[in-house]
């Protein structure tokens, strides 16, 4: 029987616990420096409550654990979160516990959280439209939402060819959104005075595709997208000899 989604994702990601916590892309970045400043300066004196959701590895509660009173890190994968709970032990961060949960429907009462966040987690997301709304309802009144991920390109030609490798590459892969997509989605589910920061990003490509363990024959039609693409698309994804490339990673900040 063909795995539906969501053991897609999990077949992905539960073997590679290790190698995105060493991921130097997933490990750090100027977006976990700027979400860490606006955390600090939002949750005076460590006083709040802050969600992670698809905490993956875990570097973005990390990051902002010493800032908070507490932090849930939510992620479906059984592996994620045992590493998680492994290396928030040995860097004392005892204010961190994890969850079992997808991003659609988390065992949370209404308003519970300060912040609800999330770093390169939504792009394997079913429903982000509901998650985001779910992310809205567990929110307090006037908190933080903030999102990092990998941005769509508002360019559709661009865009179809930087779909069309993630999905080669992953097959968990649903989108990447771009920053309209992004503002639109996070008005409909309630959010207001969004904020938006990109970086971009260059993804060296054996470890990029060693990372998710793809197979040499998608290698090989990612390559083949690549030669072929036209001189804007390489132009714009920056994309180099042996397959290395560039995209943006985009950062929302907004209240509820």
């Amino acid at each position: 029987m063909q795995a539906n989604h969501s053991e897609t994702v999990q077949s992905q990601f539960d073997p590679q616990a290790q190698a995105y916590l060493q991921s130097a892309v997933h490990a750090a970045g100027p977006d976990l420096l700027y979400a860490a400043d606006l955390i600090s300066q939002s949750l005076p004196d460590a006083a709040g409550k802050l969600v992670d959701v698809g905490c993956g590895a875990g570097h973005l509660s990390f990051t902002l654990a010493p800032a908070a009173a507490s932090v849930v890190a939510v992620d479906p994968s059984p592996s994620m979160l045992a590493t998680v709970d492994r290396v928030a032990a040995e860097k004392g961060l005892g204010n961190i516990r994890t969850l079992q949960a997808s991003a659609e429907s988390m065992p949370f009462d209404d308003g519970q959280f300060c912040v609800v966040a999330s770093r390169y987690s939504a792009h394997h997301w079913l429903d982000l439209p509901a998650a985001l709304k779910e992310m809205r309802r567990i929110v307090k009144p006037r908190g933080y939402l903030l999102m990092i991920d990998v941005e769509g390109d508002e360019n559709p030609l661009v865009d179809t060819h930087l779909q069309t490798i993630e999905i080669l590459r992953d097959r968990s892969h649903i989108r990447d959104r771009s920053p309209s997509e992004w503002a639109r989605l996070m008005a409909d589910a309630g959010f207001s005075a969004i904020e938006h920061q990109s970086w971009i990003t260059r993804l060296a490509f054996e470890p990029w595709v060693t990372r998710m363990r793809t197979s040499p024959e998608r290698i090989a039609m990612i390559r083949t997208v690549q030669r072929e693409a036209p001189a804007e698309v390489k132009q714009a994804l920056a994309i180099e000899d042996d397959g290395s490339f560039s995209m943006r990673t985009g950062l929302w900040w907004a209240r509820a």
